[in-house]
């Protein structure tokens, strides 16, 4: 606690005795000749508790020694200076006796009453700093999510509190060696830390670790310490929790998105093989089968790449490359949906350090949807340089995207309600959580804007290194 808090009488640090002797001196002096011009008004014998003041600052603020030295002292001066026969120690008159008696038996009372109220102020101020101490030990390991940082922490405020130059917490039993005393923490029977003081630390400070701090340590670091595994098991509830929904999910898409191609490949498998087909029937099923294969493969393609992406298993190879390039390959992959889309490009569009192939995929994704939900109309690609980064642009003209569904597009396996029913367009809800993936894996972010009945504008956003534009 700071010393201004704390009563002036009762503080801890005191000037030396030498000062408390001069105050004495002067006060006893300044006491008698105040009581010269005072002895006009009132008996002198009864001015003697004027030296009072003087006795009772001394035994309080310097201790009973003291006090018992400024009582003498003021008798003494009393005595020769005030009562009769002065300049002499002699004592006429009993009632003068009892006056000098009395500051005697003041300046013992008022010692021993300040001697005990400092130890007990003392031993509060203690347990005031334990308590703090023990408040800032529960917020480093009970509030901090990182338990050894919130362990290296404790230990710094330990050693501040114990006034050491070094203290350590550590987990488990660790033996401290010849430099340093071990102290365990226990949990019952079941020693779950260390507390590390340095071996020269004195007595009194290791006793008080000992005796003060291990056992506000040691349940504090039991509850972080089961916090932790708590922790530990809900993260891990979580994930698997997640993973039943992907597993459920990819099931799901397994059996309608998968089986569906596979049926149709299998039925016309099937009717290939009958002797009454002429040439042409024969040309559209195997035309049907490639398709189909086509399709599934493209949709085996997909989970592939979203596995990846979830199991962090799709690091960019980045490099230099042309934007333009990947837009149009991407354009490219659509086959015959490939002419619904426009390009507006910027001339001297600068180059970007990324992985071509999942830009690719990811704007192939991206324009895919854009042409499935576009109702035949036009799609837009547009690209351009701004400040730092480099903006791609992807317009389509369907009926857009209501705003509570606009972030949810992005999870996996995610198809909106088609309304009507028959407006649905297909897809396994796979195609935007990948395309995200890749533009995030590439250091950029992807978003959505739409408003229902106005179309939809998916905007990726690209950082732009500084010498992008000398490889332009």
């Amino acid at each position: 606690m700071d010393d201004r808090r704390e009563p002036w009488l009762l503080r801890e640090r005191r000037p030396s005795n030498a000062v408390g002797l001069l105050v004495v001196v002067a006060g006893v002096t300044t006491t008698t000749a105040l009581v010269f011009p005072l002895s006009d008004v009132a008996p002198r014998a009864s001015l003697g508790v004027l030296y009072l003041l003087v006795v009772l600052v001394a035994s309080t603020y310097w201790g009973l020694w003291l006090g018992v030295i400024a009582a003498v002292l003021s008798a003494g001066a009393f005595n020769w200076f005030h009562i009769p026969p002065t300049g002499r120690f002699t004592i006429a008159q009993s009632e003068n006796l009892v006056a000098l008696g009395t500051l005697l038996v003041v300046a013992v009372a008022s010692g021993a009453v300040a001697d005990l109220a400092r130890v007990r102020a003392a031993e509060a101020q203690a347990r005031r700093r334990e308590a703090d101490l023990a408040a800032e030990m529960a917020r480093l390991l009970l509030g901090d999510d990182d338990l050894d940082e919130g362990l290296g922490l404790t230990a710094q405020r330990i050693a501040r509190a114990l006034d050491s130059p070094s203290a350590a917490v550590e987990r488990g039993i660790v033996d401290g060696g010849p430099r340093r005393t071990a102290l365990d923490l226990h949990d019952g029977e079941v020693i779950v830390g260390t507390l590390l003081l340095p071996a020269d630390l004195p007595a009194a400070d290791l006793d008080r670790a000992r005796e003060r701090i291990v056992p506000a340590l040691e349940p504090l670091l039991v509850a972080a310490l089961h916090r932790e595994v708590l922790r530990d098991e809900v993260v891990e509830t979580a994930a698997l929790r997640h993973s039943d929904v992907v597993k459920t999910a990819v099931l799901r898409a397994v059996s309608h998105d998968l089986r569906s191609p596979l049926t149709a490949i299998v039925t016309a498998g099937e009717v290939l093989g009958s002797p009454s087909l002429d040439d042409e029937d024969r040309r559209e099923l195997s035309a049907s089968v490639v398709l189909e294969g086509q399709r599934l493969a493209h949709l085996i393609d997909k989970l592939l790449d979203l596995s990846k992406l979830e199991a962090g298993s799709a690091p960019p190879r980045p490099d230099w490359c042309s934007l333009e390039e990947v837009l149009r390959a991407a354009v490219d992959g659509l086959g015959d949906r490939a002419g619904r889309v426009s390009y507006v490009i910027d001339a001297d569009l600068p180059f970007v350090r990324a992985d071509a192939a999942q830009l690719e995929r990811a704007f192939a994704n991206l324009i895919e949807n854009a042409a499935r939900h576009s109702g035949g109309q036009p799609v837009s690609v547009r690209a351009r340089a701004t400040g730092s980064r480099l903006v791609v642009r992807i317009v389509d003209r369907g009926p857009g995207i209501p705003a509570a569904e606009q972030e949810r597009i992005f999870t996996p396996f995610y198809r909106m309600d088609a309304d009507p029913p028959a407006a649905s367009h297909g897809g396994a809800g796979l195609g935007l959580a990948i395309a995200r993936g890749f533009v995030e894996a590439n250091g950029g972010v992807l978003r959505v804007e739409s408003l229902p009945g106005q179309g939809t504008t998916f905007v990726a956003e690209l950082p732009l290194p500084v010498d992008a534009a000398v490889l332009s």
